[in-house]
């Protein structure tokens, strides 16, 4: 096994040296501030030391024929990408997570992943990049598909280290880092009810459409539903910052009751304009902030059926408002379900790219603030209220976005597919 070498970097956070696979696995969940599951992940090595640099993580294709255009995709995004932001990688370390299955042993995952395990080795090596380790991580326990010691990497695999036990545990502590849980569970936070209430709620959905639709194909109501669609919101978060705290998972339950199914759909239908939603994205920062995360939280669950796709709205708010309040790993992952849902929405795109390659969110809070400045001023609004130009990609929230851009920014999304079975309208992108 390979040392791996954590430097001091300029924000003044511990060194570390990873000796040991088993090092380099307890260090996997502070690396993206959760633990992944069901991932691939690559992390690129940098210098005589292996500094970790560029970074990436992508969901487990359930067929194998898809390994070997996925090894291949991701090796080049990460070595390739690495380059074009000015360092080439010295090396790689891999990751394949993955729980058993009813039946079956962590043991029996690390080989069924074996083959994924060779590919991203090739493919790294076919770009003249070698891979210093792959582990499987299943199951409380973890394997090495390249170390041959036994005393180290046994064949029955290594248990993992105990949370917050180890000595990256206390180094991350110290530097300020927290994990927030496994990937399953920040997800679980963001995804629809498989509850009876959701049949309440999809009908509540059925009737807001109808009911809206029709007036936001309007131009004049159309103003009218946004300023209901806000005014509606403000008054659940206002209601949820009002409520008494709990914990997370008694949180979501507590935010679910005090939202009404019709409620719900309201502002679910409301935010599928870009414009209102582009109104509520200006809740960022501040008192604001808590509460409009839970509530996008919230409308993120409630998302049904067939207006699953709707949920790319409020996971796209969720995502901006966790960045925009320091929350990089809990920003990724909803950004990540948005663009599963629309690979092409262009709010997600511009925010989980900047997320991902470091950028300050206070470049995009600076526009957000000019814009609810501006529309204040006399002469800046259209006869119906609304701004006087909407076109259906923002080029001044891009220009934005890209300007801020560093060259050591890291990051990749995967591949994503649509879902059809959508109702009413989608105007926002």
């Amino acid at each position: 096994m390979n040392n791996h070498h954590e430097p001091t970097t300029s924000t003044g956070r511990p060194q570390m040296t990873l000796r040991s696979a088993a090092e380099l696995a307890d260090a996997l969940p502070y690396l993206f501030g959760f633990h992944p599951t069901d991932s691939v992940v690559m992390v690129a090595l940098h210098g005589e030391h292996g500094s970790f640099g560029g970074r990436l993580r992508l969901g487990i294709p359930r067929s194998p024929k898809e390994w070997p255009p996925v090894a291949e995709q991701l090796a080049d995004c990460l070595i390739e990408g690495s380059a074009r932001r000015g360092a080439r990688p010295d090396g790689v370390v891999a990751f394949l997570c993955q729980d058993p299955t009813d039946g079956e042993t962590g043991r029996q995952v690390m080989e069924r992943l074996r083959p994924l395990a060779q590919r991203l080795r090739t493919a790294c090596g076919s770009l003249d990049v070698p891979v210093y380790e792959v582990l499987c991580v299943s199951d409380g326990r973890f394997w090495s598909y390249c170390c041959p010691d036994v005393r180290c990497c046994p064949p029955e695999g290594t248990g993992l280290a105990l949370p917050g036990t180890s000595v990256m545990a206390a180094a991350a502590t110290y530097a300020g880092v927290h994990v927030r849980g496994s990937l399953r569970e920040m997800e679980a936070r963001l995804t629809s009810w498989g509850t009876p209430a959701a049949e309440e709620q999809e009908r509540a959905l059925d009737e807001a459409s109808a009911a809206l639709v029709p007036r936001i194909l309007v131009e004049r109501s159309q103003e009218k539903v946004g300023a209901e669609t806000l005014r509606t919101a403000r008054e659940l978060m206002k209601r949820l910052a009002e409520a008494p705290r709990a914990g997370r998972a008694a949180m979501d339950a507590e935010d679910d009751r005090l939202i009404s199914h019709q409620e719900a759909a309201a502002v679910i239908l409301g935010l599928q304009d870009r414009t209102t939603r582009d109104r509520a994205a200006e809740w960022m920062e501040g008192p604001q902030a808590e509460p409009a995360l839970r509530l996008w939280r919230a409308l993120s669950r409630r998302c049904i059926g067939p207006y699953s796709e709707f949920a790319t709205a409020p996971l796209t708010l969720a995502g901006w408002v966790a960045w925009s309040t320091g929350d990089e790993p809990s920003a990724r992952v909803a950004l990540g379900l948005a663009l599963r849902l629309d690979p092409q929405y262009v709010f997600a795109q511009l925010l989980h790219q900047a997320c991902n390659e470091g950028l300050d969110p206070e470049a995009l809070r600076r526009c957000l603030r000019e814009q609810r400045v501006a529309r204040a001023l006399p002469g800046t609004r259209g006869a119906a209220g609304r701004p006087a130009s909407r076109s259906a990609r923002p080029p001044e929230r891009r220009r934005t976005l890209q300007a801020a851009r560093r060259p050591d920014g890291m990051g990749a999304r995967g591949r994503a597919g649509r879902r059809d079975g959508r109702r009413g309208t989608r105007r926002g992108r």
